[in-house]
């Protein structure tokens, strides 16, 4: 999906860089929050060029875990929360790489000339899906978590997006502008977890639609549209209906909700202080908190599956 941040564009080259029964939109209002376990995982150029960084669910704790000069994003929880699968350009073009979850360890899991990015674990942890563009269009495609057996699960005009497995393993959701014919409007699909049963679930053709995540249950799809005006984060059921704005910002971009594992909060970006910084709310959009502050741009947060 086009999203607000040029500075993004490593990651999302396709268009500036290529995204519950309704529940009232918060608007910042309600509560804030309490504390939330676990970790998230994030993206700042803080120290100059793009790192994965993680913190505290609270927002304490802000640490580099990648420190190369390269640029390091997109991270991927694996599902016990040992490990982070992410994307860099540190050997001359975009692969996935895994690390240990305090940054040792890094292996190379792609090697092809091909941007390979946007890596998505499996809940059994035995498979990461991610994107590539190496037959000719942005696909996503599935290996073992050591790298091999990879395999293309979408082949279409359309590029096909940002992967994201339901809690079951039965199914991928992902972003596309459909029949290729866009580069520009997107909408989030679902499909089987062996590419079958292709379907586009928020069906807005007016609007781009992407950065899909499901709730831990299975039951929600966390996603970002701009159908009305402006970027925000909306909620949808898993089949589609109900879907529900839940950050009513209009004065800035809402994107990449991210759910904590007990699906009662949601980290997402926003540029509502001027520059993208992390925030999280309740799921229902009350309690819209401030987590990162500070000049430099933090984004794509992933929140760790274990608490």
């Amino acid at each position: 999906m086009k999203t607000a941040s040029a500075a993004m564009a490593f990651l999302f080259v396709v268009c500036v860089a290529v995204p519950l029964a309704a529940c009232g939109g918060g608007g910042g209002e309600g509560p804030e929050p309490s504390p939330a376990a676990g970790k998230i995982a994030f993206m700042s150029d803080r120290d100059g060029n793009y790192e994965v960084y993680v913190m505290n669910a609270d927002g304490s704790g802000q640490t580099n875990l990648t420190s190369n000069p390269a640029l390091d994003g997109g991270a991927a929880w694996s599902p016990d929360g040992t490990r982070i699968a992410f994307t860099s350009n540190r050997d001359g073009s975009w692969e996935v790489y895994v690390m240990n979850a305090d940054g040792s360890d890094l292996t190379r899991l792609t090697d092809n000339p091909a941007e390979d990015k946007m890596p998505a674990w499996s809940p059994d942890g035995s498979r990461i899906a991610f994107t590539s563009d190496r037959d000719g269009n942005y696909e996503v495609y599935v290996m073992n978590a050591d790298g091999s057996g990879q395999t293309r699960l979408t082949n279409n005009p359309a590029n096909d997006l940002r992967p994201a497995w339901s809690p079951d393993g039965s199914r991928i959701a992902f972003e596309s502008n459909g029949d290729g014919t866009s580069e520009i409007v997107y909408e989030v699909y679902v499909m089987n977890a062996d590419g079958s049963s292709r379907t586009n679930l928020s069906n807005s053709p007016a609007a781009d639609d992407g950065d899909p995540d499901w709730s831990p249950d299975g039951s929600r799809i966390g996603f970002t549209s701009d159908r009305d005006g402006d970027y925000e984060v909306y909620v949808m059921n898993a089949d589609g209906s109900g879907q529900a704005n839940l950050t009513n910002n209009p004065a800035a971009s809402d994107l990449k909700p991210t759910w904590s594992p007990d699906g009662s909060r949601i980290a997402f970006t926003s540029d509502r202080d001027g520059n993208l910084e992390l925030y999280v709310m309740n799921a229902d959009g009350s309690g819209q908190t401030n987590l990162t502050n500070n000049p430099a741009y933090d984004d794509l947060p992933a929140w760790s599956p274990t608490p």
